[in-house]
């Protein structure tokens, strides 16, 4: 898994070598000595957390391809079809382990990551006490965190992954571990373990202290992973409604009222949740950290690499204009005296003009959410957005992502033909956290209190006008649901899907929360057939999506990369429906 990478990097680079056997025979100069790195274990563990942003657009940490891309809530964007390998994402019907060649990226890359965490344990082991037992022991917490973080999205993503943990790598064994040597539920309780031990251990910390793990951070993961093995094994043949585990949703529960008795909470303006002068606020319980090359002295920053490709097209230097919010997720947040528009949303295609209001109204986070011609980008108004802000707009239409990036009055951090945005990547906000609590009180029937949860968040919502987009102020109603309105489980989960699609669209996670609820093959193909007859001021777009298909079965997970298969033929096996 590792040595291949190394070997097809050095041959490809062109070393002055005469041949690959010549590389295998060569000794390299320029590297550190396992035993004196060894010595000296908190900068193995700095190297294990400088992977946490190590990130960039092939293989971007955040996921945004495998879980927004790939989803209703947006369609990839940039200069056509053929632009990066995530069209594949967008519409399924050509997904293979062979294409595209980013998932080969994020597979290897992930495992570099989780080498390092291996290999600080290992340094914490033998060097450790020099550190003094306290520290040594919280170090080795924040490890097991950061590994958990690392293969939580491994099994998000390709399910079926081996596990290398230190041992593996003290017994040089890498060859030798399946893919299958353990099962889905087996691998979950691996993960679960790495963030118990996290919890056990690490303190809790208030909000903006730094970016280490933290107790609450590991208490957010571990309500995540009971979350995803409440609903089933992924597949939807056994997993959704029919397939609840209780004794896993009161894990949820359990470990969000540590969340709760935090000093974390809702920031009160929604918009700024998205602002980096906020980056660090009440709502972020973790994330990567990011930076501007101005803020830190480097040459580059610490910049958000998984995000360069998504800022607007000729709004900044070098926008590719990825990312592209889908009509569908607009014609969401559509409302109708202020509640949402649950049957009838996606009827007929609509959008706000700046200065034009009418008869219909908007849920206000649509106007934090998505970038749209005649309004403000991201709130100013001398960088109003018009048509000629769209790359492809025959393609991929004319809204922009707004979450990720920040104000264009800030400067940007541009290199040559670049861009990259100093925006922190959330891996949890507290709102996040709060949803997973209300899904999971529906589920155990206690719906009164998902219900003040869910209008906790829309009364947040109502508030966040005045502040930032007080243009649209005329085009906005959201209520909350009036007393005892979820009467049942069955309009709880409509109300709480519905909210969570709209509070966290553009967040990275859609497909992921469709692929729990065991609903992603009926909501995606009946979006497929929609979203291709999208028009905006006449002109059509997303048209491609005539040859989408979701296949229940086999899409719920991304192929186990045609490059890890072959690294030793027959030591993994191919995830179900993929050759």
């Amino acid at each position: 898994m590792m040595k291949k990478y190394i070997l097809l990097a050095a041959c490809a680079l062109g070393l002055s070598l005469s041949s690959c056997e010549d590389f295998l025979n060569y000794t390299p100069t320029a590297v550190v000595n396992e035993d004196k790195a060894f010595s000296d274990p908190e900068k193995m563990v700095n190297a294990a957390y400088a992977m946490l942003g190590d990130c960039w657009y092939t293989y971007p940490f955040n996921l945004f391809p495998y879980g927004d891309v790939s989803s209703d809530d947006c369609l990839k964007g940039g200069s056509g079809t053929t632009d990066t390998g995530y069209h594949a994402f967008d519409i399924w019907t050509t997904l293979t382990a062979t294409t595209p060649g980013e998932m080969d990226e994020l597979w290897y890359r992930l495992y570099v990551a989780i080498s390092r965490c291996n290999r600080a344990l290992l340094a914490l082991e033998r060097n450790g006490d020099q550190l003094g037992e306290d520290v040594k022991t919280q170090r080795v917490a924040e490890m097991r965190f950061l590994r958990g973080h690392f293969y939580f999205k491994l099994l998000t993503v390709f399910r079926q992954v081996p596990w290398i943990d230190e041992q593996v790598v003290e017994d040089n064994s890498y060859e030798k571990v399946s893919n299958t040597a353990l099962n889905y539920q087996q691998l979950f309780q691996k993960v679960i373990d790495d963030f118990k031990a996290a919890y056990d251990v690490l303190p809790v910390k208030e909000p903006g202290e730094d970016g280490r793990a933290n107790k609450i951070a590991a208490a957010a993961y571990l309500a995540k992973c009971y979350l995803t093995l409440a609903w089933g094994d992924g597949y939807e043949a056994t997993t959704g409604e029919g397939h609840i585990n209780s004794e896993y949703m009161q894990k949820v529960i359990d470990y969000t009222d540590d969340v709760i008795s935090s000093g974390y909470g809702y920031l009160e303006d929604y918009g700024d949740i998205f602002l980096p002068v906020y980056k660090n606020s009440k709502e972020s319980v973790f994330a990567v950290q990011c930076s501007d090359y101005e803020d830190d002295n480097t040459t580059y920053g610490r910049a958000n690499w998984s995000n360069m490709l998504n800022g607007c097209w000729q709004m900044w230097s070098c926008g590719w204009d990825f990312h592209k919010p889908s009509q569908n997720l607009v014609n969401a947040f559509k409302t109708k005296n202020g509640l949402p528009m649950f049957d009838d949303y996606n009827n007929e295609i609509d959008y706000p003009i700046n200065g034009q209001p009418t008869s219909q109204k908007w849920d206000p986070r649509l106007f934090h959410t998505v970038g749209m011609p005649t309004f403000p980008y991201k709130y100013e108004a001398e960088y109003t957005m018009t048509t000629d802000n769209s790359r492809t707009p025959n393609t991929y239409g004319y809204y922009t992502s707004l979450k990720e990036v920040p104000q264009r009055s800030e400067g940007e951090t541009y290199n040559g033909s670049w861009q990259a945005f100093a925006m922190n990547d959330y891996v949890f906000r507290y709102t996040d956290v709060m949803l997973m609590r209300a899904e999971a009180l529906i589920e155990l029937n206690r719906l009164d209190e998902a219900e003040k949860i869910v209008n906790d968040i829309r009364g947040r919502a109502a508030l966040s006008v005045n502040k930032h987009i007080s243009y649209a102020k005329d085009q906005c109603e959201i209520a909350q649901y009036p007393d005892n309105y979820f009467t049942s489980k069955e309009v709880a989960r409509k109300c709480l899907r519905w909210e969570r699609r709209l509070e966290m669209a553009m967040e990275n996670g859609r497909f992921f929360d469709l692929r729990r609820w065991g609903i992603a093959s009926k909501t995606l193909n009946a979006y497929f057939l929609t979203e291709q007859n999208d028009v905006y001021e006449g002109q059509t777009y997303g048209q491609y999506y005539k040859d989408a298909h979701f296949t229940a079965g086999k899409n719920e997970f991304f192929p186990i990369p045609y490059n890890q298969m072959y690294y030793i033929p027959g030591l993994y096996t191919q995830n179900k429906g993929y050759e």
